[in-house]
């Protein structure tokens, strides 16, 4: 594994500034590109869903090899609010997108651009559009016996620290690939200083990547050549800083389930304007890497991340999530009363896996336990932005920190909340388990501290620049 000195990391190695792109150009020197099959340059109408993902087995279980290079990047817009401008703004703005999707597949070998709008923006440039056509959640409105749209202002949550920042950006892009230089392409395309469009508010950079293929994985690596401390903890092959893989394929959602209409929480009305959409959470944790190696044993980590009691070997990171291991709330609650612990995986699933067989518009069967979030987080060394336009507020250091970069689609905010809250011990039956802040029974809030959040909806392809602008007159 290659090393650095700290005097390395902090100018970036190969002579690259950290403000830049410097840390993560490590990613490149210190692990492969995995091998990935030729793809088709053709799109699917969804901008969150990457084709063609590589299955490989880890621990006798088939796992998503994530793309190793992440980047975020929030803005607010430089756009007058008239008609004639937003025609303008996007119109540019698609030719750009349009640029990317001729030069790449939506796949980790080509790239990954996914456009998404925040209530800033529909509040301030498409009022009454969005009145109109904003999706409502059927789950939501019901519950709270008043409209509520899919889209939502981010909230705080029981376990969140009292500072946590909600943030207000009105635009964010997710852009994704195993090949750096198409990330950079993208950015520089999209967000030069002369755009024209977009003020960048925050850039967040990041990698994900397991040791499947033999090796040290590229987190260890890392957090290794940063400095973080607890890095040396961090097992050989882990997909992330925790250690335990996260992208089983029976443990996440996929392709199409997250999307507006799948699963029939949306109310998409009488135009179905964003058929093919969903909602995006964004949030930045820190990650207490020594508390969590060093206070938990092996069975406490096991038991923290998935449920109280579940046997896995010493050597064993990725733990088999099939419809099969699907925790019920009760079970969630007798677990709690038993061990005085509740586990991740197992006190969301009440909330993230359907409790019933779902048929999709499109015909395809949604079995009983299978997931409905479709994630894309990744770890970083961010702390907490790669940059930031507002550094006090945001608290930013140059030095490296390890961190995750929370970033998951489900079909609306409630549908989020639901799971967030489930993680507090808020069960979706009613039912509320009671913890200290920061204790072990909350499992990984205890060693997690969520910095930002923020909710976006991701428009279809069709719709990506400027939803809803055009229907202004």
């Amino acid at each position: 594994m290659t090393k650095l000195t700290r005097r390395e990391v902090l100018l970036g190695g190969l002579g690259v500034a950290l403000a830049g792109t410097g840390l993560y150009e490590l990613v490149d020197r210190l692990a492969p590109a995995p091998a990935r099959a030729a793809a088709s340059i053709a799109h699917l109408p969804e901008q969150h869903v990457l084709e063609d993902l590589s299955l490989v087995t880890s621990d006798g279980v088939q796992v998503f090899e994530p793309p190793r290079h992440h980047e975020l990047v929030t803005a607010t817009l430089r756009v007058d609010e008239t008609p004639g401008s937003l025609a303008a703004a996007r119109a540019e703005l698609e030719h750009r997108l349009a640029q990317l999707d001729a030069r790449y597949s939506s796949t980790p070998a080509g790239l990954g651009v996914t456009v998404a709008w925040g209530l800033p923006y529909f509040r301030g440039y498409v009022p009454g559009q969005t009145k109109k056509h904003l999706p409502l959640d059927r789950r939501a409105t019901g519950a709270r016996r008043t409209p509520v749209y899919v889209l939502e202002d981010a909230r705080q949550f029981p376990s969140d620290a009292s500072g946590v920042i909600l943030e207000h950006n009105e635009v964010a892009v997710l852009l994704r690939s195993d090949v750096r230089a198409h990330i950079t392409d993208a950015s520089n395309l999209l967000f030069a200083k002369d755009n024209g469009i977009f003020e960048v508010t925050s850039i967040r950079r990041g990698f994900a990547g397991g040791g499947f293929h033999g090796g040290t994985s590229l987190p260890k690596q890392m957090a290794t050549a940063a400095g973080v401390p607890g890095a040396d903890l961090i097992p050989d092959r882990a997909e992330l800083f925790l250690g335990f893989t996260s992208t089983q394929k029976q443990a996440g959602g996929r392709e199409r389930i997250a999307n507006l209409e799948t699963l029939g929480y949306a109310d998409l009305g009488p135009t179905w304007y964003f058929a093919h959409g969903t909602h995006m959470h964004v949030s930045h944790l820190f990650e207490d890497l020594e508390a969590w190696y060093l206070n938990f044993s092996h069975q406490e980590r096991v038991d923290t991340a998935f449920r109280p009691g579940l046997r896995v070997g010493e050597s064993t990171l990725t733990v088999k999530q099939g419809p099969a291991e699907v925790e019920s709330a009760g079970e969630v609650a007798r677990d709690y009363a038993r061990h005085g612990v509740i586990g991740h995986s197992g006190s969301i699933q009440p909330a993230s896996r359907l409790q019933q067989d779902a048929v999709g518009p499109d015909g395809v069967l949604y079995v009983r336990g299978t997931p409905i979030p479709h994630r894309a987080d990744f770890n970083t060394l961010d702390n907490p932005f790669s940059w930031t336009a507002n550094p006090t507020r945001d608290q930013f250091d140059s030095t490296p920190s390890a961190g995750l970069h929370f970033v998951v689609f489900n079909p609306t905010s409630d549908d989020f909340a639901r799971n967030r809250l489930a993680m507090d011990g808020v069960m979706p039956d009613g039912r509320t388990l009671k913890f200290g802040r920061g204790s072990h029974g909350q499992g990984f809030n205890s060693v997690l501290t969520t910095t930002h959040r923020q909710n976006f909806l991701v428009p279809p392809r069709v719709h990506r620049s400027f939803p809803l602008s055009e229907l202004r007159t």
